[in-house]
């Protein structure tokens, strides 16, 4: 048997395990997820709902800085695009919510593709330049053509309603919770293929040294292209469960100070891991809340409120820098691989 036989051989066993090793961790996902929507109120199922939404998102943003190296200040953009198509769908062409939010991703891929060629040609802040003018422009053409997408006030849409087989108790904050979560999931099994894959590595590469993934054959404007792309679609679908959980798509909902705080969720939970999108949906969802008790408790004014979470971003921020500059997840890892060596030693 040749060598080039058993590379091939080792690679499809090593793609094969990928698979299962993605499938189990999404089956174990949906089984915590289930349980845990079962056993939350209401409001806790739509705090579950917009961690998943912003899950969707973040993991495509680390994915995209972590592996292929670009920044993208522009997602927040990239998510009225979905929330705007599946509004637009199912309150003015009656689609279904799969189909809808499938075409939420093709549509946002497509807004992508322009985005993702400029952004392969930029380097360092010119790439940031370019996809801030993307967060503030995208969303003001609402304001341009009021008739098409419903100006400041935006679009409406009617909620999912819940299959009748659920039971007539089945909860209108349940089932959006249900459709958030499954996107996550997909989002969760796409990305984790992906980056486990040869365009996973091949990506790796080009963010290590473009000239060296360059004189390996390796095309680098279409692989960070297919990046953005990738990245573009997660958002897109974020998005998309956005409307679906607020029943609205307004620019409001999508500010510049999204994008921003999406950054930055990425950069707390941590570069390049799905793991590290969790924990930065987690501090998204939970720091707003936070931040209004602390404002509630010391009886601050409702200027000095509304501030605060910007505040504690920015604290929370400066201290996993100088604390964790990896990430929460990657201080988690420092302190397993620190546990385990003190193991070894001391064994």
């Amino acid at each position: 048997m040749s060598p080039l036989t058993l590379t091939a051989n080792s690679r499809r066993v090593l793609e094969r395990s990928t698979l299962l090793r993605s499938l189990g961790l999404v089956l174990l996902g949906g089984i915590v997820l289930y349980v845990v929507s079962g056993a939350l109120g209401d409001y806790d199922r739509l705090q579950l709902a917009t961690g998943a939404y912003y899950f969707a998102a973040l993991a495509g943003l680390t994915m995209l800085i972590g592996c292929s190296g670009q920044i993208s200040l522009g997602h927040g953009a990239l998510m009225a695009v979905g929330a705007y198509t599946v509004v637009l769908l199912i309150g003015d062409n009656d689609w279904s919510v799969v189909p809808a939010l499938v075409a939420a991703v093709l549509v946002s891929c497509a807004v992508a593709v322009p985005l993702g060629a400029a952004a392969s040609r930029l380097r360092g802040p010119y790439i940031a330049g370019a996809t801030l003018a993307v967060a503030v422009g995208l969303p003001a053409l609402a304001d341009r053509f009021p008739n098409a997408f419903g100006g400041s006030n935006g679009l409406i849409i009617n909620p999912p309603t819940p299959p009748s087989w659920l039971g007539s108790n089945f909860s209108l904050e349940h089932w959006e919770a249900w459709i958030a979560c499954a996107g996550a999931l997909v989002v969760l099994f796409v990305l984790y293929n992906l980056t486990h894959s040869g365009v996973g590595r091949s990506l790796r590469a080009v963010r290590g040294d473009e000239i060296a993934a360059a004189l390996c054959g390796l095309r680098i404007g279409r692989l960070q292209t297919l990046a953005f792309v990738i990245s573009g679609g997660c958002a897109g679908l974020g998005g998309a469960l956005l409307a679906l959980v607020l029943q609205l798509a307004q620019p409001d909902a999508f500010p510049l100070q999204l994008s921003l705080t999406l950054l930055t969720g990425v950069v707390l939970g941590g570069l390049g891991s799905l793991s590290g999108a969790v924990w930065g949906a987690a501090l998204l969802v939970l720091l707003p809340g936070w931040s209004s008790d602390i404002a509630n408790s010391l009886s601050l004014s409702q200027n000095v409120g509304n501030n605060l979470p910007f505040a504690i971003y920015g604290l929370v921020l400066i201290a996993a820098m100088l604390v964790w500059p990896s990430g929460i997840q990657g201080g988690f890892m420092a302190l397993r691989r620190l546990v385990s060596t003190r193991r070894r030693s001391t064994g």
